[in-house]
C-alpha cells in the first residue's frame, strides 16, 4: 500500500492523549474537591483549558474537513472528530467556569490559599453549575454507545498491516474493533451517568462506576495515543 500523505493530516495521536488527560483531570479535580484540597483555581482552569483547546481545534478541523476520508477512512472523521470537538468544548467551559469562580471568590474576600474553604464552596455550588453541561455530556455518552455498536457491527478500527504493532492484528479486525468500541462504551457510560451524581449527596455506587470507567478509559486513551506516535510514524514511513 502506498499513500500520498501530503494530501491529508492524521492527528488522532494528540487527540487521544488530550482525551485521556481530560478524563483523568476531571477525576483528579473531583477527588481534590471532596478531600478539601483545592485552593487556587487558576491552575485547574489552565489544566482543563489545554486539552480542551487541543480537542476543540483538532475536532473542529476533522469534523468540518474530513481529512481521513482522503486516505480511505471517512467514518473515522465522524468517530474521532465529533466526540473530540464536543469534549473539547466542555473542557473549555469547565476552564472558564473555574476561572470565573476564582475571581468571584476573591471578590468575596475568600482566601484562595485556604483549601478547605474553597473546596467547601465548590462542593455546594458545582453540582448546580455543572447540571446544564451534564445533559450534553450524557447525550454524547449515548452517541459513544452508538459508535461502539457501529464499530463492532462493521468491524471498524482495524489498522493496516503496514502499521507497526497494531498492524499485527490486521487479519483479525474484530479484535481492534472490540478494543476501541469497548473504550468508547465505558467512556460513554461515565458520561451518561454524570448528571445523576450532580447532587449534594450523590449515589456512591454511581460515583464508583464513573470513577472506574473514566480511570480505565483515561489511561488507555493516554497510553494508546502515546503508542500511536510510534505506530503512525512507522505507518507513514512504510507507506510513503
Amino acid at each position: 500500500m502506498v499513500i500520498d500523505w501530503s494530501v491529508t493530516q492524521v492527528y488522532n495521536t494528540i487527540m487521544a492523549v488530550a482525551t485521556g488527560v481530560g478524563l483523568l483531570l476531571i477525576l483528579r479535580f473531583a477527588s481534590h474537591v471532596n478531600r478539601g484540597r483545592v485552593g487556587q483555581l487558576e491552575g485547574w482552569a489552565i489544566g482543563f483549558a489545554i486539552p480542551g483547546f487541543i480537542l476543540t481545534i483538532t475536532g473542529t478541523h476533522m469534523s468540518l474537513t474530513w481529512p481521513l476520508s482522503k486516505i480511505g477512512f471517512p467514518f473515522d472523521d465522524i468517530i474521532f472528530g465529533e466526540p473530540s470537538l464536543a469534549f473539547g468544548v466542555m473542557l473549555l467551559a469547565a476552564a472558564i467556569l473555574l476561572w470565573r469562580k476564582s475571581n468571584v471568590y476573591m471578590a468575596e474576600g475568600i482566601n484562595m490559599n485556604h483549601n478547605k474553604t474553597v473546596s467547601e464552596k465548590l462542593q455546594q455550588e458545582l453540582p448546580y453549575l455543572l447540571k446544564p453541561l451534564a445533559y450534553f455530556a450524557a447525550a454524547m455518552g449515548l452517541a459513544l454507545f452508538s459508535v461502539a455498536i457501529a464499530g463492532v457491527t462493521y468491524q471498524l478500527f482495524a489498522a493496516p498491516p503496514e502499521e507497526p504493532i497494531s498492524g499485527a492484528f490486521a487479519d483479525y479486525p474484530l479484535i481492534e474493533a472490540m478494543f476501541i468500541s469497548g473504550l468508547y462504551a465505558i467512556t460513554g457510560l461515565g458520561a451518561v451517568l454524570f448528571p445523576f451524581i450532580l447532587k449534594p449527596k450523590p449515589n456512591k455506587s454511581l460515583l464508583i462506576i464513573i470513577k472506574m470507567a473514566w480511570t480505565i478509559a483515561g489511561w488507555v486513551f493516554v497510553l494508546f495515543g502515546v503508542m500511536n506516535y510510534f505506530t503512525h510514524i512507522g505507518l507513514i514511513v512504510n507507506t510513503m
